[in-house]
């Protein structure tokens, strides 16, 4: 099915030919949605999951915009009745209608840039959960704490917004840290919010072994990937090669008692992916393959995104694991996410959960920059 990829031509000084740009623009956007309503009643689209799903995709995008045609269309229609009123011969009429006429070109002004905003061709992943990937990288123990405030950072943000959430794997150390964690989360558009903690975090403290109060710096990678349905990437069983072995690490009395954890080889990739949180060699078999499944998925949209490059320079963090996108310095109480060139000074409520200053800003910056790609 064609997807829809709205190309309007935007920053025309002529008011006139802008308006008439922003009706059509609509207009066509509204038959389109129309139809997309029609086919969602057609027996064959029902029975045709993929079908299903684009279609639906496609209504959450059109369905905003069409009623917007109507609200845009009934503004014109009152502005053009107060311009015919802004001639008559009696002054208070016309007094009044000069009056109301501004208020409703101001009107329409606001009403366009909102529009513009929802031209914005939708991100394929807006409504879907996420897996989230949390790896120390150099800075050895005091990398593995931090991989733990992240954590605890993120699964916090989530219980604020009602989102819930499950470790599918978890490596700890015996300082309260991780080498690395994963887990996933479920909510109303998650992967809105957490598209941006992709890439390199880095972290300048004194640790608590330090006795000569030296600060240190260590970093830690995360991986954000939407999870991917089983008609989003196929899993052939010839292709895997599945190890068990007995789990280790804290866990309970199972640890290094039963070969419950699992390690999956994605043999045409060389992906590798583990799994040993649950007592049950099935559990953690579903686990594995739900982010097999999710990473294989990563590496087809990173694929199709190289082929956008050039958009993706313009656009908020490119999702690279070696990019730096965020330092947190605890002894000046600051986080700076390096991408936007914005700081906060709360550290302590930020590692907490309160994330959403610094979210808020990186979604203003994504809406500006699209706008800018797609010449709005």
């Amino acid at each position: 099915m064609q997807k829809i990829l709205p190309s309007f031509l935007y920053g025309l000084y002529d008011t006139g030919f802008r308006v008439i740009m922003f009706l059509e623009k609509l207009k066509s956007l509204n038959s389109q949605f129309e139809e997309v309503e029609k086919n969602f009643g057609d027996l064959s689209t029902v029975a045709n999951q993929e079908k299903y799903r684009e279609l639906a995709k496609q209504h959450s995008y059109l369905r905003p915009l069409a009623e917007k045609y109507v609200q845009y269309s009934k503004l014109l229609n009152d502005i053009k009745d107060t311009e015919e009123l802004k001639q008559s011969a009696d002054n208070e009429i016309r007094g009044m209608a000069f009056a109301e006429y501004n208020d409703l070109v101001e009107k329409r002004n606001k009403m366009e840039a909102e529009i513009k905003i929802l031209l914005i061709p939708p991100d394929p992943h807006e409504r879907e959960n996420i897996i989230v990937e949390i790896r120390a990288g150099t800075g050895g123990n005091e990398a593995a704490l931090f991989v733990g405030d992240l954590y605890k950072m993120y699964t916090r943000f989530a219980e604020r917004n009602g989102w819930k959430y499950e470790v599918l794997d978890s490596n700890p150390t015996g300082l309260g840290g991780f080498k690395e964690v994963v887990f996933e989360i479920n909510g109303d558009r998650v992967w809105r919010y957490f598209k941006f903690e992709r890439g390199a975090h880095r972290v300048q403290r004194v640790p608590a072994t330090e006795a000569a109060g030296r600060i240190h710096t260590s970093a830690v990678t995360v991986a954000v990937l939407p999870e991917a349905e089983e008609v989003d990437v196929e899993i052939k069983n010839e292709d895997l090669r599945i190890d068990t072995y007995r789990s280790s690490g804290a866990g309970g009395q199972h640890v290094n008692k039963t070969d419950s954890a699992i390690r999956i080889t994605h043999l045409p990739t060389g992906l590798v992916v583990a799994c040993q949180d649950e007592r049950s060699q099935i559990k953690n078999r579903a686990k594995a393959l739900k982010v097999l499944r999710a990473k294989l998925y990563d590496q087809k949209v990173l694929e199709h995104e190289k082929r956008l490059s050039d958009e993706r320079k313009q656009q908020v963090g490119s999702g690279d694991r070696s990019e730096k996108i965020r330092t947190y310095n605890f002894p000046q109480n600051r986080i700076t996410d390096h991408r936007i060139g914005y700081s906060v000074y709360n550290i302590t409520e930020v590692i907490d959960g309160d994330l959403s200053e610094l979210v808020n800003k990186l979604i203003e910056a994504d809406i500006e920059s699209k706008l800018k790609v797609n010449n709005f």
